[in-house]
């Protein structure tokens, strides 16, 4: 009997499809990864309503918009794939995977999946929600937002991923990945855009791993941001994908930690 033949797409596609299936039977991960990206940036409104945005030319809108698509990535894609990366480790759903023919790279690829899926579909409802509900403006460069959700979307796979490989539980996995959660919300212009802040902080600030994944989705409404000034932000973000991928190779762990 002839043996079936597996592409790299089939297979990750069959990963994804499992990953999916696992995603939606808990409870917890939906709550943590669908409805609170949800909620959170409306909790902060306040907040923002009090800032004094006029000198920077941005609205409330322009502030929320851009932090509801940060907060996506931080909860549905970061914090998710951690959580996700870590249990299917511990279970040894990885190391048994490797026996196969399947490819590292397709194995985290079909882990990220859902996650990335989940982040990428939010932040188009969110896009859409906060433009009807915060009377915003069709963007004037949308090409700047795609590509800095895309690059968010990869980024933040990638950090869960070097994240997971410093997590010894997953009870512990919110813990590990609470400094960048953290460190990402006060300084990459998620719930105080960097405009307001002083120059030589935001300077600072600016190079922080999410920061230019804002910068590009607010540019991209504002219209603000020309396609030379968009070249910054862009090699950021690749050289911290960059970064996050040569880390992935050197310390993501396939086995139990002991």
């Amino acid at each position: 009997m002839r043996g079936t033949v597996t592409t790299p797409l089939g297979r990750v596609a069959a990963l994804g499809r499992a990953e999916l299936t696992l995603f939606v039977r808990s409870k917890a991960m939906i709550v943590a990864a669908v409805f609170v990206p949800l909620v959170l940036p409306f909790s902060v409104r306040s907040v923002v309503e009090d800032m004094d945005l006029k000198e920077s030319g941005l609205s409330v809108g322009l502030v929320l918009l851009p932090g509801a698509i940060g907060f996506s990535l931080l909860f549905a894609v970061y914090s998710a794939l951690v959580n996700i990366l870590v249990g299917r480790r511990e279970e040894l759903v990885l190391k048994r995977l490797r026996t196969g023919e399947v490819r590292d790279v397709e194995i985290l690829t079909g882990a990220a999946l859902p996650a990335v899926t989940v982040g990428l579909v939010q932040s188009l409802v969110l896009a859409v929600g906060c433009t009807a509900l915060l009377d915003l403006p069709a963007p004037k460069a949308p090409h700047l937002a795609v590509v800095g959700l895309l690059l968010g979307l990869v980024l933040c796979a990638a950090l869960a991923a070097v994240t997971s490989g410093f997590t010894r539980t997953v009870e512990s996995a919110q813990v590990t990945a609470l400094p960048l959660v953290m460190v990402s919300m006060i300084g990459s212009g998620i719930t105080v855009p960097l405009e307001v802040l002083p120059d030589r902080v935001a300077s600072v600030f600016e190079l922080f791993p999410l920061s230019p994944v804002i910068t590009l989705v607010r540019g991209g409404w504002t219209g603000n941001l020309s396609l030379y000034e968009a070249i910054g932000p862009v090699m950021t973000a690749l050289a911290w994908t960059a970064l996050g991928v040569f880390a992935v190779q050197r310390w993501f762990r396939w086995e139990p930690r002991r």
